[in-house]
């Protein structure tokens, strides 16, 4: 059985690792099938969250603007979560967010997780939903704010203790931790000149400059251009950069 882990969850701005980021991170250590430690801290995205995100979690602009910042904040939180072995829901997709940090940061972190996803699906009834909070409803744990890193820490913590009680028995191999694979290239900031041909192209055409955020990579900058390019048209004569 295991009995020491850290249970992960995020809040992010969006689905995609390479755009969006990290708004709230949560995490839990548990010794013995006890939590005897946790981390809970909102981060400020540095950027205008969806209003999708906003009624999801209820973390307003205001809230994330206050939050922390964000290397500092991740930094401690993988110093919080250690070597220990990952128990998340869906556990891939918030390790997602962290590879991408940590590829851009040149630090290594590979893991070994379990899933309460998979473990649902394969235990519990097909026609069951297998979200977390069809799961909560199905283990009967209250569920008081959905969508905020640490309550969903705690909530897979109890939904996971309650699968090894109740199927491990029969199933030993399927509680044992397997390791994370998610494939990223590291991200780099966006150029001087990339910034400068996109401010010349919008002036050329006479449209509105784009919202650019700080932390911006050459990428997101790139496809922001080639999308501009594809409605307008390049520039009759092409700057030089």
């Amino acid at each position: 059985m295991l009995t020491d882990y850290v249970v992960i969850d995020l809040e992010m701005t969006g689905l995609n690792a390479k755009t969006d980021r990290i708004l709230e991170a949560g995490a839990a250590r548990v010794r013995g099938n006890v939590v005897t430690a946790t981390f809970s801290e909102i981060i400020n995205p540095k950027r205008k969250l969806p209003e999708k995100v906003v009624s999801l979690t209820g973390i307003t602009n205001e809230m994330a603007a206050q939050g922390k910042e964000t290397d500092a904040t991740l930094a401690a939180f993988f110093d919080f979560i250690g070597e220990d072995i990952l128990v998340g829901q869906n556990v891939i997709f918030d390790y997602s967010f962290l590879k991408q940090w940590a590829v851009n940061h040149k630090r290594t972190f590979e893991r070994n997780a379990v899933d309460t996803l998979k473990l649902a699906r394969k235990f519990l009834p097909q026609e069951q939903k297998k979200d977390l909070a069809s799961l909560c409803s199905y283990f009967g744990i209250e569920r008081v704010h959905a969508h905020r890193a640490l309550d969903d820490v705690m909530e897979t913590q109890q939904i996971f203790e309650q699968m090894q009680k109740m199927y491990e028995a029969g199933a030993t191999g399927a509680f044992r931790p397997y390791p994370l694979q998610y494939k990223v290239k590291k991200q780099s900031p966006a150029t001087p000149q990339q910034i400068k041909y996109l401010k010349q192209f919008v002036e050329f055409h006479g449209i509105p400059m784009p919202e650019i955020y700080e932390d911006a990579s050459r990428s997101e900058i790139s496809r922001l251009t080639d999308q501009l390019i594809a409605q307008y048209g390049k520039m009759k004569k092409e700057p030089s950069l």
